[in-house]
């Protein structure tokens, strides 16, 4: 039997473990082992996921500006020329998977943001590349419904403040066509299942549209995904390429494209 020497000398005997005592202390040190992997978990998805997929979209960001070749940033003295009619908006046509186009929220963040926009809404697209359109709606230009989607809370928290949009904001479009521009107009939350939003106009079957909107999509409220905040704008300027963009996003876009 296992004793130990108490302070007078006396040996007593240590009490025997009883077999549930040590199924508690199995469970015990497996909750344990459990609660640091889920913080390992929890970290890695909060944290992690945002700088890989930072990385990822400044690499695609990066193979499209070379595929636009040379960016003119006008001087301020142009600043005048912002409201000038370019006439009718081209459609910019994208293939599958294909990254065609750089998108701008200068009300976003602490100088504004602006991250590459992909044909397509799958898992590779969303958790790597920033902001997915959906295939099955209009083209950038198109009479209609343009809808893209992208997270709000991991894998670069793309739309982490599109509930901050309000009227006056502006969301520019940065295409090999030129610069579109769409203005908010409103936001709205639906269910997932919601699907009417993607219409060429949301929640209208059968209607057809007269005018080119911007909808963006996204989880709701922040992490979680019982519910989608809609976001639209709608197209209200644009210029070509060698017009340079406009004077509320010549910063970034000189950023993004150097």
């Amino acid at each position: 039997m296992n004793r130990a020497a108490t302070a007078t000398g006396r040996r007593v005997s240590r009490p025997r473990q009883t077999v549930g005592g040590r199924i508690a202390g199995f469970f015990g040190e497996l909750l344990i082992t459990l609660g640091i992997v889920l913080m390992l978990y929890v970290a890695w998805e909060l944290w992690w996921t945002n700088i890989d997929s930072a990385q990822a979209q400044q690499e695609v960001t990066n193979n499209l500006v070379q595929n636009l070749g040379d960016v003119v940033i006008p001087d301020a003295a142009d600043d005048n020329d912002d409201d000038k009619d370019f006439g009718p908006a081209p459609v910019t046509e994208i293939e599958s998977g294909e990254t065609f186009g750089i998108m701008y929220f200068p009300s976003w963040g602490n100088n504004g943001t602006y991250h590459p926009v992909t044909n397509g809404v799958g898992d590779e697209v969303i958790d790597n590349l920033g902001i997915g359109h959906y295939p099955n709606t209009q083209l950038p230009g198109e009479k209609g419904n343009f809808a893209v989607a992208a997270h709000r809370q991991t894998h670069g928290q793309v739309f982490w403040d599109i509930d901050k949009l309000h009227e006056g904001d502006k969301i520019y479009l940065q295409t090999k066509e030129g610069y579109y521009t769409y203005t908010w107009s409103k936001t709205e939350i639906v269910s997932p299942s919601d699907g009417e939003v993607l219409l060429p106009v949301p929640h209208q079957w059968g209607v057809e549209p007269t005018t080119s909107i911007l909808t963006m999509t996204t989880c709701h409220p922040k992490y979680t995904t019982k519910q989608r905040m809609i976001a639209y704008s709608e197209l209200t300027n644009w210029r070509p390429l060698d017009a340079g963009p406009p004077s509320e996003i010549r910063d970034l876009v000189a950023k993004a494209t150097s």
